[in-house]
């Protein structure tokens, strides 16, 4: 997360308004969901990860590290498609040329789709993308519900590793029992935290006349029609690319 909020503030492209890079990422996860996915998904995750790093000046390393995670539970997912059950003749596993074929559709899809969340969130601050929703619709409730979680996460976060530090200067990861009584401590000192902290936030924010929606003066920017024209000719590319290949193979 920290990784995240730092380059999503220092990157290349902060300045430039959140519509010049979210209309793009979103326009090519629509393409990797309405287009063949095994020709879209690798144009549109190869386009997303070299404008993230070559673009906007975003680490590799930290590209993959924010891919790992979800990759993760991607891989997990894998097997369970590829392998078919059949309990006609007693308990029998194969693999199934239909759900090799669903697997790597669903990989290929998944992956692409969240290269341009990645890119997304890599290049644009959260107070940001906020401009975004309230463009669109979204109820002031939400959003505001959206900040103040968002918030919480690296302050309970700093909290957490702080309390396992002690907990680790004091042997308290020594041993399996008292790895597990001691993630129970800290789970339990961070929930009371929470509610604590909660509490504390509702009664400030209630001081302060807040009905709802928290005022704030939006940046006064307006988008670039260049660099915007430039991103979606980058997203019909893909898609003209994609159909093209997508009748060569046919």
């Amino acid at each position: 997360m920290r990784a995240i909020d730092h380059y999503a503030w220092t990157n290349r492209w902060r300045d430039w308004h959140p519509v010049e890079k979210g209309l793009p990422a979103i326009s090519l996860l629509v393409l990797t969901l309405i287009l063949p996915p095994l020709t879209t998904a690798p144009l549109v995750l190869a386009g997303a990860m070299l404008t993230t790093v070559y673009g906007a000046g975003i680490p590799w390393r930290t590209l993959v590290s924010v891919l790992a995670a979800p990759l993760m539970f991607l891989l997990a997912g894998i097997p369970f498609l590829a392998i078919s059950v059949d309990f006609a003749s007693g308990f029998d596993l194969a693999l199934s040329p239909e759900g090799l074929q669903l697997a790597l559709v669903t990989a290929l899809r998944a992956l692409a789709a969240m290269s341009c969340l990645a890119f997304l969130i890599l290049t644009t601050p959260l107070t940001d993308g906020v401009l975004l929703l309230r463009r669109i619709g979204i109820p002031a409730g939400v959003i505001e519900l959206i900040l103040l979680i968002y918030r919480l996460i690296f302050v309970f976060s700093e909290r957490a590793l702080t309390g396992r530090q002690a907990q680790a200067a004091r042997l308290g990861y020594s041993r399996l029992d008292r790895s597990v009584r001691s993630l129970g401590l800290l789970g339990g000192n961070l929930f009371q935290r929470a509610l604590e902290q909660a509490r504390r936030l509702e009664i400030g924010l209630m001081a302060r006349g807040y009905t709802g929606e928290l005022r704030v003066l939006p940046p006064q920017w307006k988008p670039s029609w260049t660099r915007l024209v430039a991103g979606m000719m980058g997203v019909g590319l893909v898609g003209l690319a994609s159909g093209w290949l997508a009748r060569s193979l046919s």
